[in-house]
Order: structure tokens, then sequence, then C-alpha cells
């Protein structure tokens, strides 16, 4: 071909610009494929506890393909297709999800366009809640919540084809650190094969199907149930921008795998919109599809493959669906409005389980692990805005059904059931917190090495007995280190520093880390050191990692210098976007060794002039394939591989391989060329079907291309067809601690695999070595390859269930690595080593709260911890004093394992205090704890009128009343900071006259109040005490603001009988019953003697005499007395007087004037006798009337003398006082 083309330049050029304007034309092409039965990433909260891989074992359930962690603004999605290659190209018919959470819709892909992906992108993720108002399309809502969640792929601009969109799950990212992926330029050679072309080669059989009339959707969903099922359903809908909705829609059915469809709008409705089609997992011939909201709320059911369908209303908007992973009838729905709904036949009818659910946090039971098949595990939200962890059964959710595995409340978004193991995060205020439950035993504490201080932790992998984590420590930006726990999920140990994460188009990131198909232990991961970025890989879960030997030749034979450590291959890990094209690496259980991947030969990782590289001897060695990307498929269960040349040109043949990509036979699958946006492979057990989806151009209808290539296999394989190959890490014939021989078809035999077909023919054990082992909790690895304690670490230290005559396992510094084989050797010399438990001193007592809170409501359960890391526990006593007056004392520290609860009946600070003691020692701690009690009311307590530069009391009243719990924050006049006490009173002098104000506010708990009083400033006043007719206590409601009115009415009643002006006076309503007030005068300096004048008719005369009253209501008038005069002196605060020495004098003169005359006079006058006493009275209560609070008496009209009362009492003294004399004289 190229000869042909260099002898024809003008036709050679013809060609070049064809395809100018082919990649031109289709730059905004609007097709797009998504995935449905891809295994679904969980979201996570940024900054929490990042897990989500949920599981989805198919014929290898635990081989886990590919392995990333994605990013997104609000969330992280966690991505693990946790199934083979199969599953992330199309669904082999054997394939047959035992988790719902990744396969309710297998085999479902999706077609979008750039427009809608731009929605997407901007969101960055996945949903839980339907947002109308972004004018984004309900089933593009339900394809980024879904359970699994679909893949959405759309147009890239820059290749004219597909892309992701930036939310999607299963965003393998196409632009990595911002940058476009490299390829090599298209070269229209390459498209005409390479390799052994033979004349005679067999002829692959094609047939193409055209969705007339729905070239305008540009949104589709496409499903092959597999199972040798022949039906392929599609979906197809119309965007409309412009209202944000879908307009119109299209139910395609086929029943021949597509050679032929049928239009389904008439059984469905031919006015029904349809958004979303969903299929049992556990039964694929069930079928829901979903209406689109905007039109109306119902399900489409149907039993018989969606020959035909059953329509149900719904009272409420599915967001997502949950199928059970063994009843093919239940199934979970959550809401738009976050509520979970469960049915048990299929959707015909829902029943609450719970309000307020976190979004794709709801999973099933696990079988063999929960009692209960029906059990639903869920995050729930309380009342009061805190998230607990929630278990209860489907149809019997009620509040007393219910159960609280995690006793406290939990990080939102935190909660993962997966496999064996349940994570949360708890939330507190310093370090991030992670506990882990195995096989449904009491959570424990997530240990990771001491100084890792986690800014981010993703559960990565479960399925291997163990856990992989990535954690982003304090100091890291874009990297992650990758973490190895033990078997129950509780020690974690380092496996690899400053793994890579790449950005994807939305800005998301993803880990480059991938695990092999087929083979357990073989880790493949990019690390960024010295500002490089290398390619590694590991045959022992990350206990040794070496670089990618290079090919030794080229594609031309020409030789490669690449000498390590200095050069080597680097490889891309993403996977596709589009989970119907292969992607950048992609590997096959049912074919072990084999590596198939996009990469570069170098000093690190680059994304320009990369090629196509194979592996056939699991990562051993390199060939290279290509010189351009291509997508490349297994075909008939590994046996052969299949390629096609990214889709961002137009082709129209395929390549196919049966030597492991040594040689490619070219085949023609369309004689026209076609832009493929995706390959459906292998969808039948027995058929040997793929299907291509795509379109000849921009406006064309939507081409489905079913190829058969059953042709190409010249018989069926027998036994000399195969042979046997060893897996060996660089020569070394033991792996993961055995020896393992697998059986692969020769190169180049064109027989097809039976379904019977065995990939391992024998494993035997090897005789244990140091790579073997990994690493212990606590050990670091030095320079000469041991494991040394970490300065942190004590290893002396032994655990405090260890009590003297029993015996524990002493760590040698190593563990050997989870489902590592091997036996003998030296197993016995790094296995941990079993001794007495010594007799020791409690060491390292801790003291906390279960929830880690130091505060606690008044009248709760608080329960208290006592941890002791070093002491016999079971000769240890522990005494603990709640600080209230009461302790309790246990025999040892295993009774208080469960906690110590106690509950608090008076709110305030209390020391509690731990004591563990032996006959060895003894160890205390001491924690203060806050128990509160929201604050009902507060009242603030100040004088009405206080004097200019005297210091006065302001007091604040809390009810209920705390103790040492509450927060006082004051603003005095005109003060812009407050002042902050602990106590509810403090003393302030104002430096002004005028009218001041005073705000407090009290804090206490969650809750915090305020009052505020205003506070007349002046140099001089007096005061009257004013009392009132007992009708008025029967109106007071005793409100500030009814205080305040009848103050006002009182002194418009003053106004009337007296001239002072209003100014000059304040009434004030003391707060209570029975009904009192004060009357403030507020005279100026130096007034006239008429003024004087009318302050005294108004103290002597009006009140006095009942002339002041007022009329509360018709039929009710009020009297108002002058109760006391105070004996507030008119004050004058300015210290400048002129003659003061002169007026000292003569006050001191008249003062013993005066006590002398009522000394001596006073039996002849009586009532100065009792004004004496009055005014006495009067003086003590003059000081709270400066300072008014509550706590003062109020005095009732019952209390003083009416005139009557007086007049007798004067007789009755005199009588007396005759009688005395009398008496004294006759003596």
């Amino acid at each position: 071909m190229e000869t042909w083309a260099g002898f024809c330049p003008g036709l050679h050029l013809s060609l070049g610009i064809w395809v100018m304007i082919a990649a031109l034309t289709l730059q905004n092409a609007t097709a797009e494929i998504t995935c449905a039965s891809c295994p679904s990433p969980v979201q996570l909260h940024l900054e929490k506890l990042q897990m989500g891989m949920r599981t989805d074992p198919t014929e290898e359930a635990s081989t886990r393909k590919n392995i990333r962690v994605e990013f997104k603004e609000l969330g992280v999605t966690v991505q693990d297709t946790g199934v083979d290659d199969d599953r992330a190209t199309g669904v082999s018919a054997g394939d047959d999800s035992l988790y719902p959470q990744d396969t309710s819709l297998d085999g479902v892909t999706t077609m979008e366009d750039t427009q809608w992906s731009s929605e997407e992108s901007r969101r960055g993720g996945v949903k839980g809640e339907r947002e109308p108002e972004m004018g984004e399309d309900a089933a593009l809502w339900r394809a980024k919540r879904s359970v699994p969640d679909f893949t959405e792929v759309r147009e890239s601009r820059w290749t004219g084809r597909t892309g992701v969109a930036a939310g999607a799950p299963e965003n393998r990212g196409s632009l990595l650190d911002g940058q476009r992926l490299g390829r090599s330029d298209f070269r229209w050679n390459r498209d005409e094969g390479r390799g052994n072309t033979r004349q005679d080669d067999p002829k692959i059989t094609s047939s193409t199907f055209a969705l007339t009339g729905d070239s305008a959707h540009n949104h589709a969903v496409v499903y092959w149930s597999g199972q040798n099922s022949s039906v392929i359903l599609i979906l197809t809908k119309l965007y409309d921008f412009h209202i944000g909705s879908v307009t119109e829609s299209t139910f395609w059915r086929s029943t021949d795998y597509g050679s032929t469809y049928e239009r389904m709008n008439d059984k469905v409705g031919s006015k029904t919109v349809l958004s979303y089609l969903y299929v049992c997992p556990t039964n694929k011939r069930k079928i829901m599809v979903l209406t689109d909201p905007e039109f109306e709320s119902s399900v489409l059911i149907s039993s018989d493959e969606g020959a035909s369908y059953q329509k149900y209303r719904l009272t409420f908007y599915i967001l997502s669906l949950l199928f059970h992973p063994t009843e093919e009838d239940w199934a979970l729905a959550y809401s738009h409005d976050q509520k979970l709904y469960s049915s048990v036949d299929f959707g015909r009818k829902w029943q609450l389980i719970h309000e307020h659910v976190t979004p794709n946090r709801f999973y099933w039971s696990v079988s063999g692990l929960d009692k209960e098949s029906d059990l639903v595990h869920m995050e729930a939200h309380t009342p009061d805005g805190n998230v607990q962890y929630v278990t209860c059964r489907a149809q019997m959710c009620t509040e007393g059904n219910r159960n609280y595995p995690f006793p406290g409340y939990i990080d939102i978004s935190s909660l993962v059931v997966q496999d064996d193991y349940i994570f949360i995060q708890v939330p507190t205020s310093g370090r991030a917190t992670y506990y882990v439950s195995y096989k449904r035993d009491s959570f424990i504490q997530i240990k990771l090495p001491k100084y890792s201080l986690p800014k981010d932790l993703h559960i990565v992998s479960t399925d291997e007995k163990q856990v992989f984590a990535a954690v982003q420590e304090w100091n890291q930006n874009d990297t992650y280190n990758l973490y190895l726990s033990d078997t129950k999920g509780i020690y974690f140990t380092l496996a690899m520093e400053n793994v890579k994460t790449t950005r994807g188009i939305g800005g998301n990131q993803m880990l480059d880390l991938y695990e092999v198909a087929g083979i357990k232990g073989i880790l493949i991961a990019n690390k960024r050191q010295d500002n490089q970025v290398k390619t590694y890989i590991t045959y022992n879960k990350g206990r040794d990692w070496r670089l990618l030997q290079a090919p030794a030749a080229d594609l031309d034979g020409n030789d490669i210098h690449c000498i390590l450590p200095f050069c080597s291959l680097h490889l891309q890990l993403q996977m596709s976007e589009n989970p119907y094209l292969s992607g950048a690496i992609t590997t096959k259980s049912s074919a072990p060794g084999i590596i198939v991947a996009t990469g570069n030969i170098g000093a690190e990782l680059s994304y320009n002039n990369v090629g196509m590289f194979i592996s056939s001897d699991a990562g051993n060695s390199w060939r290279q394939i290509f010189q351009e990307e291509h997508n490349v498929w297994f075909l008939d269960k590994g046996g052969a591989l299949v390629a096609v040349k990214q889709p961002s040109m137009p082709t129209r043949h395929l390549w196919v391989s049966f030597d492991e990509g040594r040689q490619w036979n070219q085949h023609s699958f369309s004689s026209v060329p076609l832009f493929v946006d995706g390959v459906l492979v292998e969808a039948g057990a027995e058929n040997q079907i793929m299907t291509f989806f795509g379109h000849f151009s921009h406006r064309s209808e939507w081409q489905l291309i079913k190829i058969d290539y059953k042709s190409i296999f010249s018989k069926k394989c027998t036994e000399e067809d195969y042979q046997t190959w060893i897996l060996h890490n660089q020569g070394e014939p033991c792996v993961m601690g055995q020896k393992q021989i697998y059986m692969k078809r020769r190169p180049g035999n064109y027989c097809m695999l039976g379904k019977d077909y065995s990939r391992i023919l024998s494993a035997e054990s090897c005789i244990c070595r140091a790579h073997d082992f990994e690493c212990d909790y606590g050990y670091e690895r030095r320079g000469d390859g041991n494991c040394r304690p970490a300065f942190w670490f004590n290893p002396s230290s032994v655990s405090r269930s260890c009590s003297q005559g029993q015996n524990y396992l002493n760590s040698t510094g190593y563990r050997k690595v989870v489902l590592n084989n091997c036996t003998k050797g030296v197993k016995e010399m790094y296995t941990a080593r079993k001794q007495q438990c010594p007799n020791r001193p409690p060491k390292g007592l801790l003291l906390t709260t279960k929830d880690g809170k130091l505060t606690a409501n008044l009248g709760s359960n608080v329960t208290f911890l006592v941890h002791l890391d070093e002491g016999d526990s079971l000769r240890t006593n522990i005494q603990l004093d709640f600080g209230d007056g009461t302790a309790v004392s246990y025999s040892n520290l295993s009774w208080t394992e469960e906690g110590i609860k106690h509950v608090y009946k008076s709110a305030g600070i209390f020391r509690v205090t731990a004591l563990a003691e032996n006959t060895l020692g003894y160890d205390t701690t001491i924690l203060f704890l806050h128990i509160t009690c929201p604050v009902e009311n507060v009242q603030l307590l100040a004088p009405f009128v206080v004097i200019r530069n005297k210091e006065v009391n302001i007091t604040a009243v809390v009810l209920p009343s705390h103790s040492r719990t509450v927060t006082y924050f004051w603003w005095l006049g005109n003060n812009t900071e407050p002042m902050i006490t602990l106590d509810g009173s403090i003393s302030y002098t104002f430096p002004s006259e005028g009218m001041h104000t005073i705000t407090v506010q009290v804090a206490a708990a969650n809750t915090i109040l305020q009052d505020t009083k205003t506070i007349a400033v002046k140099e001089f006043f007096k005061s009257l005490l004013l009392s009132f007719s007992p009708n008025l206590d029967e109106f007071n409601p005793d409100i500030p603001e009814w205080r305040q009115d009848v103050g006002r009415v009182i002194k418009k009643a003053l106004l009337q009988v007296s001239d002072f002006p209003e100014e000059r006076f304040l009434v004030a309503i003391f707060p209570g019953v029975p009904t009192a007030a004060e009357l403030f005068l507020l005279p100026r300096k130096n007034q006239s003697e008429s003024r004087k004048k009318s302050e005294e008719e108004l103290e002597q005369v009006a009140l006095n005499q009942n002339l002041v009253e007022f009329e509360l209501k018709p039929g009710v008038r009020v009297i108002v007395y002058n109760t006391q005069l105070t004996l507030a002196p008119l004050v004058d605060s300015n210290p400048r007087h002129s003659s003061s020495a002169m007026l000292m004098l003569l006050s001191v003169v008249f003062l013993g004037l005066a006590v002398f005359l009522i000394y001596k006079f006073k039996r002849k006058i009586p009532w100065i006798n009792i004004y004496a006493e009055v005014n006495q009275e009067k003086e003590q209560e003059m000081i709270g009337s400066v300072g008014q609070s509550d706590s003062t008496p109020k005095i009732t009209l019952s209390e003083f003398s009416t005139s009557k009362e007086l007049m007798e009492k004067e007789l009755d003294s005199r009588v007396k006082s005759k009688y005395g004399i009398n008496e004294k004289k006759k003596e």
C-alpha cells in the first residue's frame, strides 16, 4: 500500500485532503456512547473517608483489572472496574453479577453529544439530587446517579469523536495533567493493516442497520442481555438544550442479535417519553424503563426481555436503583427528595424505608455476613443535621426496628459496605479518624503510620482478603501513597510512595494504579520521583517494584538501545473514558499474562510519540505492535485479539491476531468508513458476534453493524492446539509463593476455544524466602532491605490484652504477604513468635468519650472509654471519678471494654479522673467534660438610670440556670467589640451622659440567645417608687412590650397633673407581679424655684392624693400611688463647685440640728418616727433601684399604711406612752 501510494502522488494528495475534510466536517459530531453494565463507582465526600469500589465478581470474582480514584469538586469517585476486561469493553454471556450495585444495567451503552458532556463537566460528577434549574435532561441525571452509574461518553472536539463527560463514573481521562493524550500522526497505510495479510483469509460477515428517523436524537442507551440471548434493546432520546429537557424518545428492539430492529413506541405508549433503562442483573429477562419525570413519573416493567410492558404510576421521582444481589424482584429506589424506598415485586409497589438518606450510601446485605437477606445498610441524617449508620429490614424499617451498629455520629458520605468490610469516618475537630468492621465485628480504628496524618484516604480494593488504601498525606498535593492492610483491615503498611494522579477532562484526578487481571499480586503503577514519572511493576503485591524492560527492537526490526535504569518502558494506566473502547491498558482474566497498553520508551512517562505495546509473559518482556493508538479487545475468551484504530478518523477495517500480536490479519467490516464510537464484544457465550456502534457522518443516522467472526476460526481447539506457559518474574518461577503453570493456545492456531477451557494447569507451593514477607505495622524497610522499627514505634510494647500466664505473638518486624502460598523456608524466622506475657505496670492510660467529644447534653448517657497501651488488663484495677461526687471501680480492664456509662444531673465542667493501678505501679489521666443544657431564656437586669462616672452592676439571668458552661458576650455603649466573660455579672462605668444601649448574648451548647436594654446616664436624678391599684395585676402578662406600653400611659397621666417637662422624667415598669414601677426625675442643674415647686407638687400632692390615674380598658381605671420616696440624692457628679467648703460646713450644721430636733420631739410628732422608718427602708431599697433585679422583693399596696391606719397607730402609741408613764409613777 505504501509503495502503491508512493507511485501515485496525486491520489496520495487527494486522500490526504479527504482525510482533513472528514476530520473538520466531523469536529462537532453529536454521537455518544455510555456504558450501563460497568461497575458503579461510589461518590465520596472530599477530605472524608474516600471509599467506593463495589466489587462485581464475574467468572473470576476476585480479579480486579483497573484501580483508580476520581476527585470532583464536591465529591470523589473511587473507581475500580472490579471485573475482567470483558466487562470494561462489553459483557460476555457468562458475566452474572453478584452485586447489582455494579451491574443493574448490564450491557447498556449510552451515546451523547458534546454539549451534554459539557453540562456534566461543569457539575463534576454524579449527583444525588435532581436540579431542574440546571437545565439538564432527566435521563442524564439518572445517568450520573444510577447504580451503576452510566458512563457518559461524549464527542471530543479535538478528535471529532468520543470523549467522556467530566463527571462520568468511567472517566478514565483522555487529557492527562491538562494535556491531550498524544498519538502518532494518522497514517493511511496503517489503516490497511500490517504483517501477514493472506489472500485466502476467511471473510467476516457483517450487516448494517440504521436507526431511521433518529438522526436528530443525541442520546442513546444500548443493551444486550447476553446469556445466549439474541435480544438487543436501544433507547434513543432528543434532548433540547433550549428548554433543558427530553422532548422525544424512541425504543428499539432486536431479536436477531442486531440484524433487524422493531420500533416499540406503540407498545410502551406512543406519547410516552422514556428516560432510562434498567435490567435486573440476576434475571436479565426482567427490565425496568423509567419515564421522564418532566412529563410523568411512571415505571414500565417487562418480564419477557422487553417484548411487552406494564405501566405503574409512581409518587416520587427515581434517581437511582439498586437491585438485590440474589433476589430478582427486590430493589431499592432513591428519590429526588432523599428518601429510600424498597420493592419486593420488581417495582410494582414501593414502601418507604427511611427519609434523609445520603445519595449512593445505601447497600443490600452481603450473603454470608448479614443474618437477614433483606437487610439494608444506609447512611441517614438526623433532624439536628448529624449523620448515622443505620441498618434495618427493607419491609420492616420502623423506628423501633432500626439498629445503629456504630453508636456515634459519622461523617457524611463515608459509609461503605464492601465485601467483608464496613468503613466509616468519624467527625473530629483535628485529624481524620477512620474505623473498620471486619465480618460485622465491632468497629476498630484503622491504624496508619503515626505521622502519615492523612488529608485524604480512599479505599481502593477489598477483594483479596485485605484492603488497598490510597492515602494523601499532609505533605502531598498531586500524589498518593499506597498502603496495604492485614486481613482484618486494621494495620496498614506502606507499599509505594508518591503514586501519580492523572487529571481528566473535567478536572477529575485518577490514581495511576492498575491491577493485572488473571494473576494475583501483579500491579503496575506510575510513580513520581525527582520530577519524573516512571512506570513500575510488582509481582508480590507491592513488596518489590522494578522498572519495565523496553522492547529490544521496534516495528521495523531496528535495535532499541534502552538500558535500565536510565531508560525503560512507561505505560499510560487509564481505562477508556468510553467503556466500549479499550483504553490505554487492558488485560483479561481468561488470557493470563497478556497485557496490551499504550506507552513510550525513554527516561520518563510521556504523552508524545506513543505506541502500542504488548507483553505475553505478564510484563517481563514487551513488543511494539502499532505505532499509533488502537483499541484492542480480546476475542474468544482471550484466544485472539482484535484491533481498531482510535475513533479520531473513520475506518472500515479491523485487524485480528491469533499469535498474541505478532501478526495481524486485516478484515473489512463496512463498505463505507465508519466513525467507531464503541464496540460490544462477546455479548453471547456461544455466538461469535461483535457489534460496532458509530456513524458515517455527523448528520447520518446511528449505524449498528453486526459482525459475525465465527468464519475466521478453522476449527474448535483440541489438546494439540494448546501449550503450557510458566508464570515467572525475570526467570524466577515462584510468584506469590507458588509455581503456576497455565495452558494457552499455541500462537498461530486458528482454532476456537471451548467454553470448558481451563486456564491454570497446576500450582505448586514454593519454599518461603524474604521477598514473600513485607514489613509489619510500625516497621519500615531500610536501604539494606531489612525491616526496622520506625522512630515512633516501640517494638517492646505488649498489648494490654496480654495477661500474666498467657502468650502473645511478638512481631519479628515482618508479616507474610496476604494470599502468598509459600511454605517452610524462612517462614519460621519471619513469622511472629509466641512469648509469655510479662508482668508490667500500667502505662499509656488514655480516657476519652465514645464519640470523641468533650461535651455532652445534660441528662444524656455519656460513655467513657479507657485505653491502656501497656499493662496486664486482667490484673489492673481501674477507677473512674466522674467529678460530680460519684466514682466507680473495676477489678480489671476487661469490664470496661464496652465503655463506662454515666448520666450527669447538673450542668457544669467536670473533672473526670481515671486511675489504672496494679502491684507494680499506676498511671492516671484527666479529662474535663462540659455538660451543657440549651439556654431557654436570658434576661438582662440593669438600672434604668445611672450616674455618670459611677460604677454600676449589670446582670444577665439565664434560664435554666447554668454553672460555668455559659459564655457571655457584652456590648456596652458604642463598643464594636464584645467583652467576653464566663460570669453573668459585670461592672461598668459610663463616662458620658445620654441614652446608652447594652446588649448581652449567651452561648451554651449550640444555642445563642440575646437581650438588650437602654440606660439613661445622668449626673444626678431622683426616683420614686410607684405602686398601682390591684386591678392592674389581672391584666399584666409580664412581657416587655406590655411594660413599655403601660409605662408610656403612666407618663402621659403624670403629664396631665404636672407641668414637669416630659423629657425630664422616666417611668420604668418592673418585671413580675404585683406590678410596680419607678419614676425617675431628671432635673437640670441650678433649676428654678418654680421648677422645684412643680417637682414637690408631683411628689406630695398628685401622687399622694390619688390624682394620677389612667384607663387600661373600658371600665378599668388604675390609680397610681407614690409608694415611697427614695433617698436617691440630687447628686452632682461634677467635682468642680464654688464655695464647696462653706456648703459642706452648713450641711453638717443643719444635719446635726435636724437630728437633735427629731430626737428631742419625736414623742410629740410620731409621724416623724414613721417617716424615718420608711426612709430607712427605702434607703435599702435604693441600692436595689440602682441595680434592679428580679430578686428584689416587690412591694404591694397592702404593705403600706393608709392615712386611717397611720392615725390609729398614732393614737395607740400615745395611749401606750401615757400608760407607760402612769406605770412608772405608780412604781
